[in-house]
């Protein structure tokens, strides 16, 4: 039976990047559970741990030694390894010399394709303990580290100085060095609380010996404590907290034995937007906030400290007294913004460059202005507002508050914008512009939010791409995919009836001359329908259902999206299969055809058999309802009246030879066929839609 032990991996470091812990610590479970797959190695559950002085794994039931491996050589063929009086070749010399046999020690392996000659080797599995130093280097040397740093006078690397290594397999710490430092069974406690060594008797005691030393070394357990006591904190003074995913892990990755206080601030300052507050909470102090039961700011935060004081008020005013100078540059910040208006920021805009070829922010606002324009117009919207709009929409990048707090971008703007008492459509758009900021984030909702929001976009993509610097790999400095996505959705989900094209050319139109943006409009173009199989694969769509809709033609997205809607419909129905394979036919068949066929239209007098004349009836029997179901761009209806061919189509192809030899009675079939071909692709090709997957 094979024998089992738990392994514990620990590596004791200087303070861990607190964004990047969470990912260290699974990458080093999966490269470790790689390591042990590479060397043949059985086991169990694999546990990550993970503390800002720690990265550590729990390895359930591994096998103590490899397993056996039989290896099999195959050397010359038999007609190359023996001449004719039987004895061996060089060739069969040489293989067994290179196997360390005589070649009387060799086998031999028969098949239908042929005979040769083969060693075969027994390799006994070498023990787990042997190996496992070089295993954990390795996976190490795997992480998903940008920077790597030395220390001492050696040239090891790792994301931060190395100071302990802890390696039990069983109840035995390993031979040998890792990362250059001696492999002991000693973990370290709470820096404070308990700094000196923390025997580990065993894997499994691991996890309880570092919590009696003041570390709780699971990430998860650490995060839920957080979020229990600050939830706990928060409904103490009738509030609520306001949990950020991205600051609770870095808060976790911060604190080894998380201890959360609740503080109170100067109800002054709630003055001052409520965004700007919680942001130098959030992102200087590693604060959360308490929000009462309508969503607004109350004077209340709360700090998780990594100790658990004999003093905890004195921890607590420590807090309250540091953030206190912050809220007060944001009050400043506050008050002087408000000194001058928006309106009167416009040309220091002119001293900020957006891109060196493209000009100055100042520049580009211009051209938004001119596309924010022609799109309200096109919308029926107030054309004036959605100008100005654009014309103020960056004039909040030369406030105080902004040059602080770069995140605040637009929504100042909105605060800014309601003071000086612009419009409400303009105010909105000052915080749309930007949106949609990322995947799944809201959508601009005002006129001028939306036609602000687009016209930057397709600015920003047209000029990039004008001056030559479109992404490649994984290089989007100027984030030109989030912008197509972003005005791929809100053409899509607002909808609204706008032509893609024709807003990159208007786009376009906006630059001097000196750039020539005329010129990038197919690559722009062509770029942003390239993402619609990723945006519509987010939503369970199938790439040859997105293929077969582009390939309609259609260039106004929220009508590609109908459309879309039509096929998937289309393809629920029991014909659709069928339906699919006959277009492909038909395809095929024009292709191959006359591309010059003499006839354009379908004459009855060269309508002999039944099923041609039969198919020929029925398509003029239901143009009539395809017309009227297109008119209101009703693509369903369209697709099932289609789906009705189904059994007209299969007698033709059963009982009509297309490619006739009188050149007449053939030129008229295929422009049967041209018909129905052309009456599917007024919404798409689904020549292209591929048969579904057969159930498993």
């Amino acid at each position: 039976m094979e024998q089992q032990q738990d392994l514990l991996v620990e590596i004791g470091t200087e303070e861990l990047p607190p964004t990047a812990l969470s990912g260290l610590s699974a990458a080093f479970v999966e490269r470790m559970r790689a390591q042990l797959a590479d060397q043949r190695l059985s086991h169990g559950a694999i546990t990550g741990y993970a503390s800002p002085r720690r990265l550590a794994l729990l390895v359930e039931d591994l096998s103590v030694r490899q397993r056996d491996e039989e290896s099999v050589r195959r050397g010359p063929a038999l007609s190359a390894a023996f001449d004719a009086a039987g004895a061996p070749t060089k060739a069969a010399l040489g293989f067994a010399r290179s196997c360390g046999v005589d070649v009387g020690d060799l086998e031999r392996e028969e098949s239908a394709k042929g005979a040769w000659l083969i060693h075969r080797q027994q390799i006994v599995g070498a023990r787990t303990a042997e190996l496992l130093p070089a295993m954990v280097e390795s996976a190490l040397s795997q992480l998903p580290v940008n920077k790597r740093m030395r220390w001492g006078s050696g040239n090891t690397e790792f994301v931060r100085p190395v100071h302990w290594i802890c390696l039990l397999f069983g109840g035995t710490p390993v031979d040998g060095q890792v990362l250059g430092i001696d492999i002991a069974r000693e973990s370290r406690g709470h820096r404070f609380h308990h700094p000196g060594p923390v025997p580990v008797d065993s894997p499994a005691a691991y996890a309880d010996a570092l919590r009696a030393a003041f570390v709780e070394p699971s990430f998860q357990a650490r995060r839920s404590r957080i979020r229990e006591q600050v939830e706990a904190l928060a409904a103490s003074v009738g509030g609520q907290a306001a949990i950020s995913e991205a600051l609770l892990d870095e808060v976790t990755a911060l604190c080894e034995w998380p201890v959360a206080l609740l503080g109170q601030f100067d109800p002054e300052f709630l003055d001052v937007p409520a965004e700007a507050l919680i942001e130098t909470m959030q992102k200087n102090q590693k604060y959360f906030p308490v929000l009462d039961a309508g969503g607004g700011l109350r004077p209340s935060f709360i700090a998780v400290a990594n100790i658990e004081s004999r003093e905890p008020e004195v921890v607590r005013r420590g807090n309250e007294r540091v953030i206190r100078p912050r809220f007060a540059d944001a009050k400043f910040f506050w008050e002087q913004d408000r000194k001058r208006a928006l309106a009167d920021r416009q040309q220091a805009l002119s001293g900020v460059v957006f891109q060196q070829r493209l000009g100055s922010i100042w520049d580009k606002s211009q051209r938004v202005a001119r596309l924010s324009r022609w799109i309200a117009g096109e919308l029926g919207d107030d054309v004036e507002l959605a100008g100005r709009a654009a014309l103020l929409g960056k004039c909040d990048l030369v406030t105080l508050m902004v040059g602080e707090f770069a995140s605040l971008q637009g929504v100042m703007g909105r605060y800014y914008a309601q003071h000086d008492g612009e419009d409400p459509c303009v105010a909105s758009a000052m915080e749309e512009q930007y949106l949609p900021r990322q995947a799944g984030d809201r959508l601009p909702e005002s006129p001028c939010g939306r036609a602000v929001a687009l016209a930057d976009k397709l600015d920003t993509l047209v000029g990039i791409f004008a001056v030559g610097q479109r992404p490649s790999g994984v290089k989007d400095p100027y984030g030109l995919r989030r912008a197509a996505i972003g005005v791929l959705r809100i053409l899509t989900e607002s909808p609204l009836e706008l032509d893609l094209r024709q807003l990159i050319e208007q786009a376009a139109a906006g630059f001097p001359d000196g750039i020539d943006a005329g010129a990038a409009v197919d690559a722009v173009y062509e770029y942003m329908m390239d993402r619609l199989p990723a945006y519509y694969g987010d939503r369970g769509v199938r790439t040859d259902v997105v293929d077969a809709v582009v390939a309609s033609g259609s260039t106004v997205p929220s009508d590609i999206d109908r459309r879309m809607a039509a096929v998937l419909e289309f393809r629920r129905l029991d014909a659709a299969e069928a339906l699919a394979a006959a277009n492909k036919r038909i395809r095929n068949i024009l292709r191959k055809s006359d591309a010059d066929s003499r006839a354009v239209h379908i004459s009855a007098d060269y309508l002999s058999e039944p099923a041609e004349r039969q198919l020929a009836a029925r398509l003029d029997a239901i143009r009539g309802d395809i017309d009227s179901a297109l008119s209101v761009k009703d693509y369903g209806a369209v697709l099932r009246i289609l789906a009705t061919l189904r059994g007209d189509v299969d007698t033709f192809f059963d009982e009509v030879m297309v490619l006739a030899e009188d050149p007449a009675v053939r030129d008229n079939r295929i422009a049967l066929l041209r018909e129905v071909e052309r009456l599917f692709m007024t919404v798409a090709d689904i020549s292209l839609l591929q048969p579904e997957a057969a159930p498993a």
